[in-house]
């Protein structure tokens, strides 16, 4: 799969972490940034960046680390074509992959350890959409996001 990865200043260790199990396990990872450690890094354009890529099909799905993740995850759903899931725990990884079919994943790197940050990471790219009633509440996001009036 190929993955586009980015991370705020909070997340470079993890970012780094997951850049080497993924590709290990035969993933194609684009580091986007940032990369320089100690140094403060605005988000949206990294969120921009990774989705754009998921968006125009350069990349299959994204990876987002920051602090919390919030603020990142509503950067990144301001990006039409893009449903990215924040995920803290197992349940929410879950959910976001078999009902909301998340092409991105958000994760906080002050919230979570590396170890669960791993598992977390794992569980969203094994994990499949489960369409049925969960395909119609996509195709009504999607008319919200069009601006269209749902019926």
């Amino acid at each position: 799969m190929r993955i586009a990865i980015v991370a705020d200043h909070h997340g470079l260790a993890l970012k780094a972490r997951l850049i080497t199990r993924l590709t290990a396990q035969g993933h194609e990872v684009d580091d986007r940034g940032a990369h320089a450690d100690g140094m403060t890094v605005d988000y949206p354009p990294l969120c921009a960046d990774v989705c754009g890529r998921v968006v125009d099909g350069r990349a299959d799905r994204a990876i987002v680390v920051g602090g919390s993740g919030m603020g990142e995850l509503i950067a990144c759903n301001k990006i039409r074509g893009i449903r990215a899931g924040l995920c803290h725990d197992l349940f929410t990884t879950e959910i976001s992959r078999a009902h909301n079919d998340a092409n991105v994943i958000v994760i906080g790197a002050k919230v979570l350890g590396p170890e669960l940050a791993e598992e977390i990471v794992d569980l969203w790219f094994n994990t499949r959409f489960k369409g049925g009633p969960h395909q119609q509440r996509l195709d009504q996001i999607a008319l919200l996001e069009r601006g269209e009036p749902l019926t």
